[in-house]
């Protein structure tokens, strides 16, 4: 009986133990996902590669995306080979020398990525020459140590040469004989003069690269109003402009404070649920229409789209004497009003009978206590 109850124990789910970058890391194989999907850093615009341990996917394509500071990302050919997988840090084909990266996808989903964000021309992508040796770690670190230090100066510089325009941030090539400057102008500004400059302080090649306000807010990152982190940094790579008009249809109060974000421009969030709010409007009445009752005319006060309930009010200009009907109630009340019919009120529920609220203490002597406690002394004398 012991060795029946011994065989039918049930085993432990198996696991998958890997040491790689000197972590020594646990997997169970019974969960359905696979560690090789997710970056082994915590990185912006981050996609999960569910296709990782599939066999053979990386023999689809030689193209894997290459993902450098915040949210510049990249497609180059692995034509070497290289056996790499994501969160792998490579040197990369640049002009002039090579940078440094993260490898964030390989195989199929590199073709769908390169769907959304195609690249001017598909002979302009480089090459991956190797995975990142200690030699090229290190002057890495030393560029991207230069890089606050330099965009505080560029700043200062700048501002003596009197441009309009404000430096963002700065990055530095991985073998540091490149700095991007990412700038943000209202206008067109002549900044050959500054780059001049810029390359007789630091000694590298210039490149001035001018971004929006919401490319800056998806740089820098954040978290926004929904207690979320920004959408701009997590997944958003195309901006669609953003009008008040998305306010308007959802019945947002049309105050700058609370609709701009941290960008200082409308949320992008308001074009999420706009198409929505303008299907579920539909289905409402015209607010100009006018309800007739026998109590009385009743104007439109408010709407909660959504749940379509409106708000009539006897009053045009304020609240008074406030119903809320459905959509569908209100929709009646107007068929009726064109047949030349009023109803009896605008509610076609019956009237409710209000019921005053009892009052404890009404309904007892609050004296009664008093009585029981004056018998008892009595009996004891």
């Amino acid at each position: 009986m012991d060795e029946q109850q011994n065989k039918t124990t049930t085993a432990p789910a198996p696991s998958f133990e890997e040491k790689k970058g000197g972590v020594e890391s646990v997997f169970f194989t019974d969960r359905g996902l696979s560690y090789l999907g997710c970056p082994r850093q915590s990185c912006q615009l981050n996609v999960y590669d569910y296709l990782a341990d599939i066999p053979g996917n990386t023999d689809v394509t030689d193209l894997v995306e290459v993902q450098f500071k915040n949210t510049r990302k990249g497609f180059y050919h692995n034509s070497n080979h290289l056996p790499l997988e994501k969160g792998d840090i490579v040197a990369v084909e640049a002009s002039p020398g090579h940078d440094i990266g993260t490898v964030t996808l390989t195989g199929k989903l590199v073709l769908l990525q390169m769907k959304r964000t195609p690249p001017k021309s598909m002979d302009d992508i480089k090459h991956v020459y190797r995975k990142a040796r200690p030699v090229d770690m290190e002057k890495f670190h030393e560029a991207k140590a230069r890089e606050h230090d330099t965009m505080i100066r560029s700043r200062q510089i700048a501002k003596e040469l009197g441009l309009e325009m404000k430096i963002g941030d700065v990055e530095y090539q991985g073998d540091g004989n490149k700095a991007i400057f990412y700038y943000i102008a209202d206008g067109r500004v002549d900044f050959r003069q500054l780059i001049k400059v810029l390359a007789d302080v630091f000694h590298v090649r210039i490149e001035m690269k001018q971004i929006g306000a919401r490319q800056e807010a998806g740089r820098i990152g954040g978290f926004g109003p929904c207690g979320r982190e920004l959408c701009c940094t997590t997944w958003m790579k195309n901006f669609i402009s953003v009008s008040t008009t998305a306010a308007r249809f959802q019945d947002l109060s049309l105050n700058p404070q609370k609709l701009a974000g941290q960008c200082a421009k409308l949320k992008c969030c308001m074009n999420y649920e706009a198409d929505q709010y303008v299907e579920a409007s539909q289905r409402l009445p015209s607010r100009e229409v006018q309800l007739e009752t026998l109590d009385g005319t009743y104007y439109f006060f408010k709407a909660d789209i959504l749940s379509g309930l409106i708000t009539y009010s006897t009053d045009r200009r304020m609240a008074a004497n406030l119903e809320t009907i459905t959509a569908a109630r209100a929709l009646q009340v107007i068929a009726m009003n064109k047949e030349g019919r009023k109803p009896d009120s605008l509610s076609d529920q019956a009237p409710k009978v209000e019921t005053k609220p009892l009052d404890l203490a009404t309904q007892d002597d609050l004296t009664r206590f008093d009585t029981a406690r004056r018998k008892k002394k009595k009996k004891k004398h």
